[in-house]
């Protein structure tokens, strides 16, 4: 009897064990990754977390924390350098609260700069050295694994926006079955083109049928998802709409027969500025306009007049001089444009900032046009008043930016009143920011080597074989127990 109770009871321990150990929850195997977008008017720091396990050799990445860095980006501290990497010391505090503790050294910490270090780098080059010199020293003392702080080409920035974009619209997720014949008859499995505008520069990259040979090195290849792409993009240094605003302000400079003051129909009627001449010229996007002046300082007069604004802008597209067979401005290349177009980054704070993003389908041009004429004509007191939570130097630039966005747009990459509505402002994409730097987290994780994915301590065939042995066991058990205690009649007659 002890026999058989220590038999069953282990059948039965046994069972409970394996079924239990079997079906517990598996760890989570999540990577975590960090991202720095230092811009050229600030920094912000993204936190982004995938599966171990990959998606055609793509990490499925998405953001969970963003924090924005105080004060300016760090091309604003040429004069201080040694500022430049503390001044992210607030948000590396935040991503390590964020990251769990144990994770911490595996976790790859990038910093890629764009347009405002590019044009720090062309004016001033130690200066620009020494700002990443301290930008990596601060990251190399933080718990993460620093995998470098460098200047991404404009050409990078565009192409992972374009990344970004499709990332999130879901164009590079694979199906199986008769879902995928589905999938490739609608026009949402094809990709969308990416608009990006900062303070300091602008990208357009998108695929397009008819990319021809004439300009290499507007392409680029990609593998995402077991997919090849061919994308056009190209970036425009010293267009971005703060360094617009300074070549446009420069050019009219140049044409002005004022002594020291400059009427700009790009600025609320009743809004005045002053600007010092000895830092204007510095800048690398003004530069060849520089002027010998017998005054210090400019003082701006806004009028408010948005058609004279137009063609003041306009002016700075050079559309004279095109050595291929299609160019948007300034002689550069760009094939036809194709499919829908997410425009962020300034695009999409711009147009939100007008109201003109709220709509459930893009607006038609001329009510686009409407908005902004409208909003330039307003004069400034009114505007401030209305808009008296917005920073003065933000608010009294919104009247440039609205037409300075249009006249890029039509002027320079030849959107028209019919195929307007294919771009799409946008600021996020479900949990995610709009911009290149999931792209680019996106494009490393290729680099990070798939794992085999955490699973059950047993396979299923010896999961089965065990909990059918357990079972053999139970019911042996049970039954020669029952033989034992219940004689069959024709055992009891053999025992007589």
């Amino acid at each position: 009897l002890l026999i058989l109770g220590f038999l069953s009871t282990l059948a039965v321990i046994a069972l409970i064990a394996v079924a239990v150990t079997q079906n517990q929850p598996l760890p989570k195997n999540i990577k975590y990754g960090i991202v720095l977008d230092a811009g050229s008017s600030h920094t912000n720091l993204y936190v982004y977390e995938w599966p171990a396990e990959k998606e055609n050799d793509t990490g499925v990445v998405k953001q969970v924390e963003v924090c924005k860095v105080e004060g300016p980006g760090i091309s604003g501290y040429s004069h201080a350098t040694e500022k430049a990497g503390p001044s992210l010391a607030q948000c590396l505090q935040q991503a390590k609260e964020v990251i769990p503790s144990a994770q911490h050294k595996e976790t790859p910490v990038y910093l890629g700069a764009t347009a405002g270090m590019r044009l720090l780098r062309l004016q001033n080059e130690s200066a620009a050295d020494k700002v990443l010199s301290s930008v990596g020293n601060t990251l190399r003392s933080a718990p993460f694994n620093f995998q470098g702080a460098r200047i991404i080409t404009g050409q990078e920035e565009g192409a992972y926006g374009w990344i970004t974009i499709n990332y999130l619209l879901g164009n590079f997720k694979q199906v199986s079955g008769w879902k995928k014949l589905l999938h490739s008859l609608k026009s949402l499995s094809e990709t969308s083109g990416a608009l990006d505008l900062g303070g300091a520069s602008t990208q357009i990259t998108f695929v397009s049928k008819d990319l021809t040979s004439e300009s290499p090195e507007n392409q680029l290849y990609f593998r995402l998802y077991g997919k090849d792409y061919q994308v056009y993009t190209h970036s425009f240094l010293c267009y971005g709409k703060d360094q617009a605003l300074q070549q446009k302000l420069a050019r009219d400079l140049q044409a002005s027969t004022s002594p020291n003051s400059l009427p700009d129909p790009c600025f609320h009627k009743g809004y005045e500025r002053t600007i010092n001449i000895s830092d204007f010229f510095k800048n690398p996007c003004t530069s060849d306009k520089k002027k010998q002046l017998s005054f210090s300082q400019l003082y701006i007069k806004g009028e408010g007049d948005y058609q004279k604004c137009r063609e003041n802008i306009q002016k700075l597209f050079n559309k004279s001089n095109c050595p291929y067979s299609s160019c948007s401005f300034n002689g550069i290349y760009l094939p036809p444009l194709q499919g829908d177009f997410g425009a962020f980054s300034a695009f999409y704070f711009v147009m939100n900032f007008l109201n003109l993003t709220s709509e459930p389908n893009p607006l038609a041009l001329n009510k686009v046009t409407s908005t902004i004429e409208s909003f330039c004509a307003r004069p400034w007191q009114e505007v401030k008043t209305a808009y008296h939570h917005i920073k003065e130097k933000y608010l009294s630039e919104y009247c440039f930016s609205g037409a300075y966005i249009l006249s890029l747009l039509e002027n320079g990459y030849k959107f028209t009143e019919e195929n307007w509505q294919m771009i799409h402002f946008l600021g996020k994409i479900g949990s995610s920011d709009a911009g290149w730097t999931l792209g680019y987290m996106l494009n490393l994780t290729n680099m990070i080597p798939a794992e085999e994915p955490a699973g059950p301590p047993l396979s299923h065939g010896s999961y089965v074989g065990l909990m059918v042995l357990c079972s053999l066991v139970l019911v042996s058990v049970l039954l020669f127990a029952w033989l034992l205690f219940h004689k069959p009649k024709c055992l009891q007659k053999g025992i007589v």
